[in-house]
């Protein structure tokens, strides 16, 4: 099946849709490499790396270490911007559009395949939340 689909068209929503799962796959993989395998506990641990506060915090991070690349931050921006019609749950409007922004990345990336450069950033959200990094109130 052909692909004519420009995913730079795409708008920051659907980056975001397909970004959310996308990167907690990483992090239930990563979860359970770990050795976690109940059910609860794997629930509770992810909160510390999907949440939409994690998420910002993570993000902002990458903006204040200055890893991102000049297209991975426009499409940030597209998702940070995005005109939403589903309201932030338990957070504030502005971690919910950093952690959109955030998701709208991880998809693009993926769509694009841009797989390496996907698990080098997910690897490196991992090592931010077990050093304790990113302070955000969970």
């Amino acid at each position: 099946m052909e692909n004519n689909i420009d995913y730079k068209q795409l708008n920051g929503i659907a980056l975001a849709y397909l970004g959310d799962s996308v990167y907690e796959v990483f992090i239930r993989k990563h979860l359970l490499n770990l050795g976690i395998n109940k059910p609860n506990r794997l629930q509770k641990t992810a909160r510390k790396y999907v949440s939409a506060k994690a998420q910002a915090a993570l993000i902002q991070l990458m903006l204040e270490d200055g890893i991102l690349t000049e297209e991975e931050d426009a499409v940030f921006k597209r998702g940070r911007n995005a005109k939403s019609y589903t309201h932030a749950k338990n957070t504030s409007v502005l971690t919910y559009r950093f952690s959109t922004g955030f998701e709208a990345m991880m998809g693009y990336l993926s769509l694009t395949q841009q797989n390496e450069r996907l698990a080098e950033l997910a690897q490196w959200c991992i090592e931010q939340v077990e050093a304790g990094r990113p302070q955000y109130e969970n």
